[in-house]
């Protein structure tokens, strides 16, 4: 048995592993998150949900491309109610952490869902300020303004009744450094860092139009990497925040990139609807022998190293 420890801790919080299921991917239902556990997943976040059910976008919603994928579903999710029933089926099934994923049209909104996933005992709640898909619906994106963000981080930690909370952060921001900083005042515990970015167009030629029916779509996957990497390394300079570094990861490569600009964990997303949840699990054994071979005995012995 390899004696190198792939345990990592956010705020407090600890994972045996530290890849973490990122929100939108599986995140629905007890059965599927827990599905990503069995999978090497050392955490898993729900989808994003607000406080009523919602449709979101019409199909189709999904657009690959040679380099990651375009999507607008548009926030659709089965409401508060709904995930707080499967957030307490995943913990009585399950011992790995899980991350409660919330949004909403107002801080009061935000603070609601809170207090109602709150009641299911996840182990965080990540506050999702900042989907590229729905700013139309929502006016400017609150992930633009560390004024507004800061408000909403605010009224989900007095909501959480103790639980840490993490502010999810847009790459789309006068400053990551700024915003980052907002969210520590205000009481965040972590942060995650980024959601995809855009929005994007792909257009098919041969129809001759948008293959999404929103037209637009977030970008994700390999291409938004060094965006990730370099949100990271911004936000670490700024605060002493634990984060979770989220976009693009699908290789070893990637994953060791965004720990050594500063992450404590990494969230996984695409890289699962690309290539299937056994990446979890590959990339838990790429990165033990990685280590193992250069002489660490711990991940920590790697988180910011590149910064020093």
């Amino acid at each position: 048995m390899s004696a190198v420890s792939l345990a990592t801790t956010l705020a407090g919080v600890r994972l045996e592993r530290p890849f973490v299921l990122a929100s939108g991917i599986l995140g629905v239902s007890a059965s599927s998150m827990a599905y990503a556990v069995d999978r090497g997943a050392g955490a898993v976040t729900t989808k994003s949900v607000a406080w009523d059910p919602r449709k979101g976008h019409a199909n189709p919603v999904v657009a690959p491309f040679e380099h990651g994928l375009l999507n607008a579903v548009g926030l659709s999710g089965p409401g508060a109610s709904f995930m707080a029933r499967e957030i307490a089926a995943f913990r009585a099934r399950c011992d790995a952490p899980i991350i409660a994923s919330v949004f909403g049209a107002s801080p009061e909104e935000f603070a609601r869902v809170t207090v109602e996933l709150a009641k299911a005992a996840p182990h965080m709640i990540e506050v999702n300020v900042s989907c590229p898909n729905v700013s139309s619906e929502f006016g400017v994106p609150f992930s633009a303004d560390p004024v507004a963000t800061a408000e909403i981080t605010r009224a989900a930690v007095e909501a959480a009744g103790g639980i840490p909370v993490a502010t999810k952060l847009s790459f789309h921001c006068p400053s990551l450094a700024v915003m980052a900083r907002a969210c520590e005042q205000a009481g965040a515990s972590a942060l995650t860092a980024i959601n995809t970015i855009g929005p994007g167009i792909v257009i098919e030629p041969g129809f001759r139009k948008p293959v999404l029916t929103n037209t637009i779509g977030g970008v994700s996957g390999p291409a938004i990497l060094p965006l990730a990497v370099r949100a990271v390394w911004e936000i670490r300079g700024a605060c002493t925040l634990p984060i979770i570094g989220t976009g693009g990861v699908e290789t070893l490569d990637g994953a060791l990139q965004v720990l050594m600009a500063g992450a404590s964990a990494v969230g996984v997303g695409t890289g699962l609807w690309r290539q299937g949840a056994g990446l979890l699990d590959e990339l838990n054994r790429a990165l033990e022998a990685w280590l193992e071979h250069e002489g660490c005995t711990s991940i920590t012995e790697i988180i910011g190293v590149a910064r020093a």
